[in-house]
C-alpha cells in the first residue's frame, strides 16, 4: 500500500480572516486524527507563498486557506490571483471560507477558490483534512460547494456547532485569541450578517468551558483576556432580557482563572453592548470585575424611523440614557453608528449627526462607520452608503475634536465595490 503523503494547511492568517482562523486551527489541532497535519500561519503573501512552495517541493499535500468578510472580499481573491499566478505548475488545493462565501458561493468561487465552505466551518475542515490525509476526494466532504461547468454544486451546509465542542483559539500552535462565548444573534438587525450565518438565536460557551481556556491563556504567559460575542450581556440567555447571575458567574470564574495579575476586557472590543442593556446593575456588575475603562455601545442612528426600519429594538432614547449611565458609570462609551443606512432621507441624517453632537458632549466617543450592503442580509440590495459634504463637514470636526473615530471614510469605497460586484437575485 503506498502510503499517503503528508497534509500541510496554510492559512492566510491576516485581519479579519485571522480571528476565524484561530479558532478553526483550534479545532484542527484537538482533532486526534488529524495529529499529523501540519499548519502554518503566514501573515503577508509573499510568506504565504513562499511557504506553500516549500512545502509542496517537500512532498506534502498542500491546502492553502481563506477566511474572509464581504469587505475584505476583493482583496482575498486579488491575494489568491496573486499566489496561483507564482505557483509555477504547483499543485496546492485554495479553500475559502466565511460570511462570504456563504452568503456569495458562485462569486467566491468565480473567484478562483478551487472549494468553498457554507455555514460554519469547524465539522467541514475537519472532514476536508481527514480526506485529503486518506486520498479520497475533498468534494465529497459535507458543507462544501465547487463549480462543475461554471454551476454551483453544493453539498450540504456546514453545522452549527456547540462551542464547549471546540477549543475558542489554538493553544499548541501559541494561536490566542479573544474567547468565543456566544455565538449567533437573535437581535438579527437587518444590516448585520452575524444572524443570517449563525441563524438568529444564540449558543453559549459554559462557565466551566472559558474557565478552562482562561487558564490556559493564562498558562502560556498572557495577561489579558477578551471576549467575542455579538450582544455582552445577552450571556446565559435565550432572550432579549438579561441574565446578571451568569454574566457574574463567567466574569467570577475567568477572573479567578486568570489570577494573580490577568486582566479581564468585557463590553468593549471584539464585542459590545447594547443600549437597552446598560443598566446601573449591570454597569455596577462589570466594576467590580473588568479591567477595561471603556464600552462599546450600539446605537447605530439618530433617527427613531431608521432604528424601526433596521430593527435595531431600541429607541434614541435608550442610546442617550446609556450613554449617561456608562459616563455616571465611570466608563467612557463609545458609541457605534452606521451613516447611510437604507431609506435615510436628509432630516434622518440630520438627527444622526445632531445625536452624535450630543453624545459626544456627553463625555462619549462616537465611532463611525459606513453603511455596506452585505450579502446574505435583508439589506444586500441596498445602494452602499454615502455621505455628503456637509456632513462629512460636521464629522470631520467631531474628528478633530477626538471625538469621532472610525474608518467610515474607506469604508464608503468599500461598500461601493461590494455593491459593484453583487449578482442580481435569481429569479
Amino acid at each position: 500500500m503506498v502510503p499517503h503523503r503528508p497534509v500541510s494547511l496554510v492559512l492566510s492568517y491576516q485581519y479579519p480572516g485571522k480571528y476565524a482562523f484561530t479558532v478553526l486551527a483550534g479545532a484542527v489541532e484537538s482533532d486526534p486524527t488529524l495529529a499529523d497535519v501540519k499548519l502554518f500561519f503566514p501573515r503577508d503573501r509573499e510568506t504565504l507563498l513562499a511557504t506553500v512552495k516549500e512545502r509542496a517541493d517537500a512532498g506534502d499535500t498542500v491546502v492553502a486557506a481563506w477566511s474572509f468578510y464581504s469587505a475584505s472580499f476583493a482583496a482575498s481573491a486579488e491575494e489568491l490571483t496573486w499566489v496561483r499566478e507564482r505557483l509555477e505548475g504547483r499543485s496546492v488545493l485554495c479553500i475559502a471560507g466565511g460570511v462570504h462565501a456563504t452568503a456569495e458561493p458562485l462569486q467566491t468561487l468565480h473567484a478562483g477558490f478551487d472549494l468553498i465552505a457554507i455555514g460554519e466551518g469547524e465539522h467541514s475542515l475537519r472532514e476536508l483534512l481527514a480526506r485529503v490525509q486518506r486520498g479520497d476526494e475533498p468534494r465529497d466532504t459535507h458543507g462544501v460547494a465547487w463549480l462543475k461547468d461554471g454551476k454551483l454544486v453544493q453539498h450540504g451546509r456546514g453545522e452549527g456547532v456547540k462551542l464547549d465542542d471546540f477549543p475558542p483559539f489554538a493553544a499548541r500552535n501559541a494561536m490566542f485569541g479573544a474567547i468565543e462565548i456566544t455565538r449567533g444573534c437573535i437581535y438579527a438587525c437587518r444590516f448585520c450578517q452575524t444572524p443570517f450565518m449563525s441563524k438568529a438565536r444564540f449558543r453559549h460557551r459554559s462557565v466551566a468551558n472559558v474557565a478552562h481556556w482562561a487558564r490556559e491563556l493564562r498558562r502560556s504567559g498572557r495577561r489579558d483576556i477578551r471576549f467575542i460575542t455579538p450582544t455582552s450581556m445577552s450571556y446565559g440567555t435565550a432572550d432579549e432580557t438579561m441574565n446578571l447571575a451568569a454574566v457574574e458567574e463567567l466574569l467570577a470564574a475567568v477572573s479567578e482563572a486568570m489570577a494573580p495579575d490577568g486582566r479581564v476586557y468585557y463590553g468593549t472590543f471584539p464585542s459590545e453592548v447594547r443600549p437597552e442593556h446598560v443598566t446601573p446593575e449591570a454597569l455596577a456588575l462589570l466594576k467590580r470585575y473588568v479591567h477595561n475603562d471603556n464600552l462599546i455601545i450600539g446605537g447605530q442612528s439618530g433617527s427613531e424611523r431608521i432604528l424601526q426600519s433596521t430593527r435595531r429594538g431600541h429607541d434614541v432614547e435608550t442610546v442617550v440614557r446609556a450613554t449617561r449611565l456608562a459616563v455616571e458609570g465611570g466608563f467612557v462609551p463609545n458609541v457605534d453608528f452606521i451613516l447611510g443606512l437604507p431609506g435615510e432621507e436628509a432630516s434622518d441624517v440630520e438627527a444622526t449627526v445632531a445625536l452624535m453632537e450630543r453624545l459626544a458632549e456627553l463625555g462619549a466617543r462616537v465611532h463611525g462607520h459606513a453603511f455596506m450592503p452585505l450579502p446574505g442580509t435583508p439589506f444586500r440590495d441596498a445602494p452602499p452608503g454615502q455621505v455628503d459634504d456637509e456632513t462629512r463637514r460636521k464629522l470631520d470636526k467631531l474628528a478633530s475634536q477626538g471625538r469621532l473615530y472610525g474608518h467610515w471614510k474607506q469604508q464608503v469605497t468599500l461598500a461601493e465595490g461590494i455593491a459593484s460586484r453583487r449578482r442580481p437575485r435569481a429569479g
